[in-house]
């Protein structure tokens, strides 16, 4: 009617069931994290580390070209420690593969070639084995004849940590400790030699 004052509009009836309706997803919410916590980030652990959420672990950066490689230690055949810290001042090829692998046994010829023609100018190979028993990986790096450096990483743990899908998958690391190149799938010789010479090694 004319002259009467306005009835409320849609908007203020609904308000307070608005504003009841933020309350409770901000309480699940919070009642979420408190029961179920954070998600946590990657951490840089051992494959044999028995508190990798401990005081000392530290998040680890994206395993991305231009980011720091995470650090990492494993033993190798002989059951002795490696670190990719201890390598820092070299170039590092990091290969994570499998004895079952097609495409690994195809590039592995090229990556021992390199590693013979460069291994007393500053460059090594690590080549990580993902969680398959000693005897296996032992046979293989004696069929094919191979000298660098393999690593085992029972429970897949560095292979998780560097994101791995595929096999073969490979990270490039320069002589700072930074992720020059990541190549998934078998290299060619000639695409690992212009990426090792694009870091010096010619």
């Amino acid at each position: 009617m004319i002259g009467e004052p306005p009835g409320p509009s849609l908007s203020s009836r609904f308000a307070p069931l608005i504003i009841l309706g933020v309350g409770l997803l901000i309480g699940m919410s919070a009642g979420a994290v408190v029961l179920f916590g954070l998600p946590a980030l990657p951490t840089v652990i051992s494959a044999n580390s028995t508190n990798p959420t401990g005081p000392t672990a530290t998040p680890a950066p994206a395993p991305i070209v231009g980011a720091p490689a995470p650090d990492f230690e494993l033993e190798n055949l002989d059951g002795e420690a490696v670190s990719l810290a201890q390598w820092r001042g070299q170039v590092v090829l990091i290969n994570f593969w499998a004895t079952w692998c097609g495409p690994c046994r195809v590039e592995m010829p090229a990556i021992e070639a390199r590693y013979e023609a460069f291994k007393d100018d500053g460059f090594t190979v690590l080549a990580v084995n993902v969680d398959e028993p000693l005897p296996d990986v032992s046979a293989f790096a004696i069929a094919y004849d191979l000298t660098f450096p393999i690593l085992l990483d029972p429970g897949a743990v560095i292979n998780d940590l560097y994101r791995v899908r595929a096999y073969p998958t490979t990270f490039i690391i320069d002589r700072e400790g930074f992720i020059s190149r990541l190549h998934i799938g078998s290299m060619t010789e000639g695409q690992l030699s212009g990426y090792l010479s694009d870091l010096g090694l010619k």
